[in-house]
């Protein structure tokens, strides 16, 4: 049996493995011992019960596959190294290591176990439960869930958000902008766009102490706790040393139709790494896996290589501002984008954060997860979603 490895757990990487688990002898690796629903994160942070909803067992995801917990330091034709020096051979690769972001919209370190980033975000929370004002740097989608979250746990606390754009969300619709914009001073949220500061806190992000930081205009902004939910970079530093292929001014890897790294016909890149105009969301990598999928079992099978991915450059959105707020952007039946309504965007995702999906995904039991997630989740909602995933795996991209 031919074997496959994936390098990188995450939305995209458990998607691919899953799907060609009795297909392949397939290997996973990834740092953590737990799949992570960062789309969870924001909300975890605020509300105790949430720790440990993001994490999902990786020995709940393969029936017949492995998964290996380690760090690869280089890729090449033949197969992968570990840090620890251990060469693991594949007959086709799949790297799909995400993009680094800060705590909390990921877990403090790599190799963070999953009752380590629960302790974790437990030990933040209470930092954040006894601060009055917050900070948060980046008025990006992390920066405006963490902000939504942090207001419906505690309606009294003072919220700024501050980023350096003059726009909030730009390259939406100006309706969905509007909207956001309406939301957030109803929720009391005071957003300061067109606004650098001198430099950050001096304080320690996520930890509960008075401080204050100056904008580049002179004014003074006093907070107790501060938030950093700006900047990220892709993970592919361990493919720096060039034996691979030569990455990208923006350190990504450059892919061709097929989602093939260019210049190999067995290792395919996607998500966040790919050198793609996508957006670099969940969402997109999900929506780039199938090509994978069908690729590898079509050369599984003995024939080419021949599912297209194609870019869409419409913009796609959801962004829940805790349990009953948000806005959202998705595509029409006609291709355009349409604004998606508060209803929309809690159903598909700000009610569960798309635990049921994940439930599904990683086989644990519907009545456990549900309880889990506070939501009415039936059978037929987990097995549905166990539909979904498998026709995205099978449709043609």
């Amino acid at each position: 049996m031919s074997s496959v490895v994936i390098v990188g757990g995450g939305y995209a990487g458990t998607m691919v493995a899953k799907a060609l688990d009795d297909k392949a002898a397939v290997t996973l690796v990834d740092p953590r011992d737990a799949f992570v629903n960062v789309s969870c994160s924001m909300r975890a942070l605020v509300r105790d019960a949430w720790a440990e909803r993001p994490f999902f067992d990786y020995g709940r995801l393969l029936r017949h596959g492995r998964v290996v917990h380690g760090r690869v330091t280089s890729v090449d034709s033949s197969g992968v190294i570990m840090a620890g020096g251990e060469h693991i051979p594949a007959d086709y690769i799949v790297i799909c290591t995400g993009s680094a972001h800060a705590y909390p919209a990921r877990p403090h370190r790599l190799s963070t176990s999953a009752s380590e980033a629960a302790a974790d975000l437990r030990a933040t929370g209470q930092q954040l439960a006894r601060s009055g004002r917050v900070l948060i740097l980046g008025a990006g989608p992390v920066g405006l869930e963490l902000a939504g979250e942090i207001r419906e746990a505690w309606p009294d606390k003072s919220i700024v958000i501050v980023d350096r754009s003059a726009e909030l969300l730009p390259g939406y619709l100006p309706e969905v902008r509007y909207e956001l914009h309406r939301q957030l001073d109803e929720l009391g949220i005071e957003l300061r766009l067109a606004t650098a500061l001198e430099a950050l806190p001096g304080v320690p992000d996520g930890i509960s102490k008075n401080f204050a930081v100056w904008t580049a205009g002179g004014e003074e902004i006093d907070a107790d706790v501060w938030f950093r939910c700006f900047g990220s970079r892709p993970n592919t530093d361990f493919l720096e040393d060039g034996t691979l292929v030569d990455l990208t001014d923006r350190s990504t890897v450059p892919v061709d139709d097929n989602l093939r790294v260019v210049g190999h016909r067995n290792i395919y890149a996607l998500g966040d790494i790919a050198d793609l105009p996508d957006a670099k969301m969940a969402t997109w990598a999900q929506t780039q896996a199938p090509t994978v999928i069908q690729n590898i079992e079509a050369q599984l099978r003995g024939e080419p290589a021949s599912a297209v991915y194609r870019p869409d450059s419409a913009p796609r959105l959801l962004l829940p501002l805790g349990t009953r707020h948000g806005v959202g952007q998705l595509p029409s039946p006609s291709g355009d984008s349409v604004p998606a309504s508060v209803d929309e965007v809690m159903r598909r995702k700000g009610a569960d954060l798309f635990t049921a999906r994940f439930a599904a995904r990683f086989d644990v039991q519907t009545a456990e997860r549900a309880a889990a997630a506070g939501t009415r989740t039936s059978r037929h909602h987990v097995r549905k979603s166990v539909a979904v995933d498998t026709a995205r795996a099978q449709s043609v991209s």
